[in-house]
């Protein structure tokens, strides 16, 4: 008879962990492939399904700026007009202050003047009374005197 067994040899315990690596290697690289694939696909999708919308916001984000800045002109005209009135009005309100302070000022200036008037015409009749008082007191003075003489 021969030597050789007619069973299939087995393999040892190193070669069974060479044929697992090795199982498993060729199907991590099968997975790999698998996913690149996958993700090479969805990336295509979305940037051919993101691009329009990118697009669209694009221009929702031009229009909104736009619009910002139309308001924000219209805002601006709007202080610019409101700060014109209010400059118009507070230089109308100066202009009928010192109107005012002016007339109360030639007010003042002719009552001033009038009582001025007044107190030298009061002044006048008071010297015209005491000279003529004093005349009179000379005029009584001389008269006394004469009949003192006379006496």
């Amino acid at each position: 008879m021969s030597d050789k067994a007619t069973k299939p040899e087995e393999k040892g315990f190193f070669e069974k962990v060479k044929d697992v690596i090795e199982d498993l290697w060729d199907g991590t690289k099968d997975k790999a492939e698998d996913l690149k694939e996958a993700a090479e696909d969805k990336y295509d999708d979305l940037t051919t399904t993101a691009a329009p919308a990118k697009r669209r916001a694009t221009g929702k984000v031009t229009t909104a700026k736009k619009t910002v800045k139309a308001k924000a002109d219209a805002v601006s005209s709007k202080t610019k007009d409101t700060k014109t009135k209010a400059d118009t009005k507070v230089k109308k309100a100066k202009a009928k202050v010192a109107d005012v302070k002016t007339k109360a000022d030639a007010k003042a200036k002719d009552i001033t003047t009038k009582a001025k008037k007044a107190a030298d015409d009061v002044k006048a009749k008071a010297d015209t009374k005491a000279k003529s008082v004093t005349a009179k007191s000379k005029g009584k003075t001389t008269t006394a005197s004469k009949r003192k003489a006379v006496a």
